[in-house]
């Protein structure tokens, strides 16, 4: 019996290859769209996964008045493992924040990411150096190691791991260090470096002022969390208070809080952080849903439109005694096949685009690893799609009656009939708010490209440097000489340059008001060359000594935060100096389109700050090629500390980064768009054939009365008309809720347009009237005699 339902099957199949091909063909593009999506989803919720601690772990932060950060300082640490018991480990662990060049004879390794960590840090991480972590003795202040990979490019001859000595930064600079070995840098993490030094203490005399160290902790398995975290908050009021006189301290300190961050949470969506990246995950994972829901749609909708073909057989086998759940069987198992077919179609189309996938996202995955879960997964999903695509029609096909059918009523119910059409409706709803949201999309991405950003980012390099100039007078020899190449129209030196990173934060004092406010400390031209806008007062200058000893420059957003009037030439204290406001500056887009400008004030001496290591250079257009290779040939002599090390990227190229998730979400709205708009005009490509098919003679008949061609087109195309018509006004409802959450994101944004919202609806019925009418024009053109000569 399942040899000749098995052979049936193929045969039905066969002989309804044109319906057969769209049907398998369009589940194999949903599918490998949903297989792409199912393997970026497994790799961005795994981050860290392979730590044992994993749900034990998380990051101490602190929450000030007017920012939230998972920046604290070295003691704390040692606090929260000495008072509060609940707590099995605490360590904490620092970023470097320059690169720098490591040398072994010819080869040369650039570390972009040196970190630091105590051994109780790499303990709760989880760090393994080959050969195991071990405590540094007690007369090694640390063990430093480098990722494996960076150890094979300084010594691609080394089979040991016995300590090696590395020249650091420049070839004459006479500066070792000893990497004690290599470590597995796991890239499926958040801590990635590309090597780290492990102390048994680090941040030794910083006391709790130095907040630029990230604390992890360890917790015993069934700590109440809140709890622990309001005790963290506690001890962390109580270790500001030691000492503490001053009423107005004490009162601020009350203010200030911590929270505990999962180690979870950090790749995706930190609690002080962007949480793009989630919002991005959980966009393209409703796509994906969506589509392969819109392909079991047209598989479902085009198997009940089949249905009339296979009614005789139903009849047939019902009078010889077949129960309807043998049918039924019978039919889940030939969507099965479709299913597998589509399956294995999926998995060669996902293969073909996982190269453009993995650049489009900046990741590694492969589909041919067992680490995906893709051999259980995609058994499971073949199943559940087999069941959402061919239950209903499986229940209609053997739900005909032998009586009605053998007499040659074929139709199937009015309920079929409503629900073929209510899935086309549901097909084209999703297709409307794809286009909708690639159009908004594309909106704001142009406003945000042409949008005017407060400074200028062209023709302005970034030079990476190890070299700190904290003084204005150890800069200006550098700046004069590389002012002497031809082409380069000013140079200075910052803490930060404006690419999208986070600056550091303290509190300033105006006028008894006291607030947080970020902070860049600069140098002369710094303004100039970024083309900043001057709004009142002066920038830095040369002309007025004091400047380097407590001038500052605030924003607006600063004059705005205290209510400034007149503040050029007023006092604001903060790290034990009265800074004196000599200007304002218009807002910038530091931070890109998504954050607001945030309140800053710039100054030359800071003793609070960071070091001053960033070189900006601005170079004029037609001399950029010439300055640079002198700047390369010349790098020794203008900076001896980096020597032959001379790197440097564009500014507008790391800018223009800070874009990039909203282009990837970009080029995946396009793809939805296009997947579901192809999909949802195949199924009604077929669907309209079987429409047109059935109405064959009422054509013939209406040719006969005197029906011209285009009433006869207007005829078949009105119902799909209407329910393409239904789709738009369901879905721009959606579409604009949907949209306006998402605009709502950025501080910086387009208006919600109207005109995406009729273009969908101009494309789609455009598309349904061409497909309806490609399909129709067969029958219109066919000679009435010829459907009606047997009747």
């Amino acid at each position: 019996m399942f040899r000749l339902n098995l052979k049936i099957a193929l045969r039905n199949l066969w002989r309804n290859r044109g319906i057969t091909s769209i049907n398998v063909g369009g589940l194999a593009i949903a599918l490998a769209a949903f297989i792409l999506v199912i393997l970026y989803f497994t790799y961005e919720t795994s981050f860290d996964k392979t730590n044992p601690n994993y749900n034990n772990i998380y990051v101490v932060g602190r929450i000030e008045p007017d920012f939230k950060t998972n920046y604290t300082s070295p003691p704390f640490a040692k606090a929260i493992k000495q008072h509060l018991p609940e707590v099995e480990n605490a360590g904490i662990t620092k970023r470097g924040f320059f690169e720098f060049s490591m040398k072994n004879g010819k080869n040369t390794l650039f570390a972009k990411n040196f970190m630091q960590a105590d051994y109780n840090a790499a303990k709760i991480l989880d760090l393994k150096p080959t050969g195991g972590l071990e405590k540094p003795p007690g007369n090694v202040e640390r063990l430093s190691y480098l990722s494996k990979e960076n150890m094979r490019a300084l010594f691609p001859d080394k089979t040991d791991n016995k300590p090696e000595i590395v020249g650091m930064g420049a070839s004459n600079s006479g500066i070792t260090s000893k990497i004690n070995g290599s470590i597995t840098n796991n890239l499926h993490s958040n801590i990635t470096f590309d090597g780290i030094s492990i102390g048994n203490e680090i941040g030794k005399g910083e006391n709790y002022g130095y907040n630029n160290y990230t604390t992890y902790i360890q917790v015993k398995p069934g700590t109440d969390v809140a709890n622990l975290e309001q005790k963290i908050t506690d001890l962390y009021r109580k270790e500001l208070l030691k000492g503490e006189t001053d009423q107005k301290t004490i009162a601020e300190i009350k203010g200030v809080s911590t929270f505990l961050d999962p180690l979870a949470n950090l790749h995706l969506r930190p609690k002080a952080g962007n949480d793009a990246p989630y919002k991005i995950l959980i966009a393209l994972s409703i796509l994906g849903i969506l589509i392969l829901v819109i392909a079991c749609i047209n598989f479902t909708n085009l198997s009940i439109a089949q249905a009339t073909k296979r009614a005789k057989e139903v009849g047939i086998k019902k009078v010889m005694g077949a129960y309807r759940f043998q049918l039924t069987a019978q039919f889940l198992v030939e969507i099965f096949i479709q299913c597998f077919v589509a399956t294995i179609l999926g998995l060669t189309l996902a293969e073909l685009s996982l190269p453009y996938f993995n650049n489009l996202f900046q990741v590694n995955l492969s589909i041919w690893t067992t680490e995906n879960d893709l051999c259980w997964q995609l058994p499971l999903i073949l199943c559940v799609i087999t069941l959402i695509a061919g239950t209903y029609p499986a229940l209609v096909l053997s739900g005909f009656k032998p009586a009605l059918v053998l007499k040659g009523n074929f139709s199937t119910s009015k309920q079929s009939s409503w629900l073929r059409n209510g899935l086309l409706v549901f097909q084209f709803s999703i297709a409307v708010i794809f286009i909708i949201g690639l159009f908004i999309i594309n909106s704001q991405l142009k406003y945000m490209r042409s949008e005017d950003l407060g400074f200028t980012a062209n023709q302005v390099v970034y030079i990476k440097n190890i070299s700190m100039f904290n003084k204005p007078e150890t800069f200006a020899p550098v700046r004069d000489k590389i002012l002497k190449i031809p082409g380069i129209k000013s140079a200075t030196v910052a803490t930060d340059i404006p690419d999208g990173a986070e600056g550091g934060a303290n509190g300033y004092t105006f006028e008894g008001v006291k607030s947080s406010l970020d902070f860049i400390d600069v140098d002369f031209d710094y303004f100039e060359t970024l083309d900043i806008k001057l709004k009142e007062g002066r920038f830095f200058s040369k002309s007025f000594p004091a400047d380097t000893t407590n001038g500052a420059v605030v924003n607006e957003s600063t004059v705005a935060k205290y209510g400034m009037k007149n503040p050029v030439g007023k006092t604001i204290r903060g790290c034990n100096i009265d800074y004196k406001i000599v200007g304002v500056v218009k807002d910038f887009k530091a931070q890109g389109f998504e954050s607001a400008v945030k309140p800053t004030i710039y100054s030359i001496k800071n003793p609070c700050g960071n070091y001053k290591t960033q070189i900006m250079v601005k170079i004029e257009g037609n001399k950029m090629s010439s300055a640079l290779a002198a700047l390369k040939a010349q790098w020794l002599q203008i900076n001896p500390k980096d020597g032959e090390d001379f790197r440097y990227e564009f500014l507008d190229d790391l800018y223009g980064k800070l874009f990039k998730k909203q282009e990837q979400l970009q080029s995946v709205f396009f793809g939805a768009a296009l997947l579901t708009i192809f999909i949802a005009v195949l199924g009604l490509f077929a669907f309209a054939k079987y429409i047109t098919n059935g109405r064959i003679k009422e054509i013939a008949v209406r040719k006969i009365l005197g029906a011209s061609d285009i009433q006869i087109f207007s005829l078949i195309n009105s119902s799909f008309f209407i329910m393409v018509l239904i789709a738009n006004v369901i879905s721009w409802p959606l579409a604009y809720v949907i949209t306006k959450r998402w605009l709502e994101t950025f501080a910086y944004r387009i208006d919600l347009p109207i005109l995406p919202f009729i273009s969908s609806a101009l494309i789609t019925i455009l598309l349904t009237v061409i497909t309806v009418s490609i399909q129709a024009r067969k029958a219109v053109k066919a000679n009435p005699v010829d459907a009606l000569k047997y009747e």
